[in-house]
């Protein structure tokens, strides 16, 4: 069989993602896998020392985009092995840390049911975008890939979940956690992945309640599974109708979390990294580097200045901040969507352990999540964070030249605080002397401006959207 395609495959923030049926096509899945296993060749892995795991989410047809891509691998007399049923994304990149070279994920993430995707691991965490930049070349040459769809050899299927289970139970003690934290648990698995572990993970403890568990490639009522909080209504309601003393939501492929209070209110990434911080240094007595990217808040950069830490902004995405925590001075790295990582865990955003350790948190400090919460504000203030998305008419195809329009326009004082910084790494982000700030980023693959404002209140915040907003609308 040959096939033809025409339009460049290219790997965005984490992998390559389209509409199932459009970009999104068993075709395209063989010439991808066709463009690794010439990558793999070209930099001189020798056969007998590959091994590829392969998994998938709950997606519509993942399992066989899954099988197609363990076919391609093994016509190239690559040894792969394919998970037997849905994973989540970072059991791909922790079996890639010591057991297989490579990783190969079949996901869209926190996409719509429309899409599906590729996610591309090794050491633990997405391959680097420079080597991502080579598969894409290898993927543009086979213009014409000849497939055959007959395996060479039985392609192994296996169930690698006890191996994550063992992980996580060496990380955490759950029994002492679940037996010291008094009030029940409501996790909202948005029907994604991560359900497949509940059984292993959390069914005998009674304090545990599971919503939205089932697989559902049409993600129910919310069309996709992103944990977001205009998609936590349901877990909201739990929450309080339960008394439960938090709950925890994960994405499609299971590597972002979102948590809500015991009083069912939504707690954004800009409050749960530094909750995190505060813990990993008082309680776990750990130091090094804090990350994050440009578009996170405010608070764990003072946390870091108070500790006389180094603290560094990265691009948005999320393998910026996991060739941080590689390298082994990084104490903890974070990204606005929710995803978090820090030293001694996998250079990989994984809901299940940031949530196992907020659990653990609350556990060893025996107080409600909300009591936490005004600490950090009592110590470092408050945070009041917004994030808009404004649809554009066209592609704004270069983010810095978008950025430096924008600096050109900018007064010397906003909100009668003088501008301190201006962070030009992805987008433009306008930071005063008070810390509060403003980013405006453009999507560079969608019609789209993303904005993003922190304040100390839902006043002061609204306020500096508007003043972005006012500075983008004549440069459009």
């Amino acid at each position: 069989m040959i096939i033809e395609t025409s339009k460049k495959i290219s790997f965005g923030t984490d992998g390559f993602r389209g509409v199932i049926g459009g970009d999104f096509t068993y075709e395209n899945v063989r010439k991808i896998a066709q463009g690794f296993s010439d990558f793999l060749a070209y930099k001189g892995f020798k056969n007998q020392d590959l091994q590829i795991i392969i998994g998938y989410d709950r997606r519509f047809l993942s399992e066989k985009f899954a099988k197609e891509f363990a076919v391609v691998l093994t016509n190239n007399d690559i040894k792969c092995i394919l998970c037997c049923s849905p994973v989540t994304t970072p059991m791909i990149s922790y079996l890639t840390l010591n057991k297989f070279k490579f990783g190969i994920m079949i996901t869209a993430s926190h996409n719509n049911f429309l899409y599906n995707g590729i996610k591309i691991k090794q050491n633990g965490r997405s391959i680097l975008p420079l080597l991502t930049s080579e598969i894409e070349l290898y993927i543009e040459k086979n213009q014409f890939v000849k497939v055959s769809r007959i395996p060479k050899r039985n392609i192994e299927e296996v169930d690698i979940k006890k191996e994550y289970v063992d992980y996580l139970k060496q990380k955490f003690d759950f029994d002492k956690i679940f037996s010291s934290i008094k009030g029940n648990i409501i996790l909202d698995f948005m029907y994604g992945s991560a359900a497949e572990m509940y059984e292993k993970l959390f069914s005998k403890y009674k304090s545990i309640t599971a919503i939205r568990t089932k697989r559902d490639p049409l993600f129910g009522e919310i069309s996709s599974p992103e944990p977001k909080e205009d998609k936590l209504e349901l877990l909201k309601k739990t929450v309080k109708e339960k008394k439960a003393v938090c709950g925890f939501a994960f994405d499609g492929d299971g590597d972002r979390v979102a948590c809500i209070d015991e009083n069912g209110k939504y707690l954004p990434p800009t409050i749960i990294a530094p909750l995190l911080v505060d813990y990993l240094i008082e309680h776990k007595k750990m130091s090094g580097k804090i990350v994050q990217t440009v578009s996170l808040g405010y608070l764990t950069k003072r946390i870091a200045k108070s500790k006389g830490f180094l603290f560094e902004f990265t691009p948005v995405g999320f393998k910026y901040i996991a060739e941080r925590i590689s390298e082994g001075t990084t104490l903890f790295g974070a990204e606005e969507s929710g995803g978090y990582s820090w030293k001694g865990s996998i250079p990989e955003r994984d809901g299940l352990i940031t949530m196992m350790m907020i659990l653990e948190m609350l556990s060893m400090r025996n107080k409600k999540l909300s009591e936490i919460v005004k600490e950090i504000e009592v110590k470092y203030g408050k945070s009041s964070f917004v994030r808009e998305d404004m649809f554009l008419n066209k592609i704004i195809t270069s983010k810095y030249s978008f950025a430096m329009k924008i600096r050109s326009k900018l007064p010397k004082e906003i909100l009668s605080h003088k501008i301190s910084e201006i962070i030009t790494l992805d987008g433009i982000r306008v930071e005063l002397d008070n810390d509060w700030w403003f980013l405006v980023r453009p999507s560079g693959t969608e019609p789209l401006l993303r904005i993003y404002a922190e304040a100390d209140s839902n006043e002061n915040v609204k306020n500096l959207i508007k003043i972005a907003k006012d500075l983008i609308l004549p440069i459009l």
